[in-house]
């Protein structure tokens, strides 16, 4: 595991990328994460850096999966070790993964700054806010579409973060759920401070409704990486969280 105090020293290494500081009219940091899983992975230490250096993202979101909770199988804490290598970005690891306690450990020694689980896959969220918030890990709760937006009020004053997916989790390049926004608005009006973050079909066409409903943190996968001029499409994303984010 991690040493005590490793990930809040690492954190005072990130070298804020341009555009980033920027906040939404409440204050809360307007922000956007490209999503590894679309880039090219036999360059993701390439396509990471270009994505923090060249394309000022603030952040980059990094989606865990086992082929158990979701059918995809994607990459895990050996990956995440030696991505670390290699950037200072911020790692904002989504586990979509079974008994997500089984890898806590794992993750802070690796080197992620989030770790994000699912409330479904897990027994006793309660526990495991504990014990990822004890390694020096930001901690963050997501839920699939189907579940309902208010199993997570119980916990909002002990994490970082809430994810909403707006597709169903397992694979990219899905179409935007537009009724996940209600959950987006419920959340905000319930915690303002609170900082929300929308994952799935997040794009030029969809960024507006997803900000206007209070999210400020923004996962884009292929409308960043598969993007003719990637720098504009984040920049538009985080200019219009700004723009309409309460």
């Amino acid at each position: 595991m991690a040493e005590d105090g490793e990930v809040a020293k690492r954190a005072k290494l990130l070298k804020p990328a341009e555009g980033q500081g920027m906040k939404t009219a409440s204050g809360l940091p307007a922000q956007v994460g490209p999503s590894i899983l679309a880039s090219d992975l036999s360059m993701l230490a390439a396509d990471s850096k270009k994505a923090m250096e060249q394309w000022t993202a603030d952040y980059l979101h990094v989606d865990i999966m086992d082929g158990h909770f979701v059918p995809n199988l994607t990459i895990g804490p050996p990956v995440v070790k030696c991505l670390r290598k290699h950037t200072t970005a911020f790692l904002d690891c989504h586990l979509m993964v079974s008994n997500p306690e089984h890898w806590v450990k794992d993750m802070a020694a690796a080197g992620a700054d989030r770790f994000t689980f699912h409330f479904e896959a897990t027994n006793d969220a309660d526990a495991l806010i504990e014990e990822v918030n004890k390694t020096g890990m930001k901690c963050g709760m997501v839920i699939k579409p189907k579940t309902p937006v208010d199993v997570l009020f119980p916990y909002l004053d002990r994490i970082d973060l809430v994810l909403i997916m707006t597709v169903e989790p397992g694979f990219g390049g899905q179409s935007f759920m537009v009724d996940m926004m209600d959950k987006v608005k419920t959340l905000r009006a319930k915690s303002p401070k609170l900082n929300i973050e929308v994952d799935g079909g997040l794009n030029l066409k969809t960024i507006d409704t997803a900000a206007k409903a209070g999210a400020n943190m923004i996962v884009a996968g292929s409308a960043v990486f598969k993007a003719e001029d990637p720098k504009l499409v984040v920049q538009t994303l985080r200019d219009k969280v700004v723009q309409h984010c309460p």
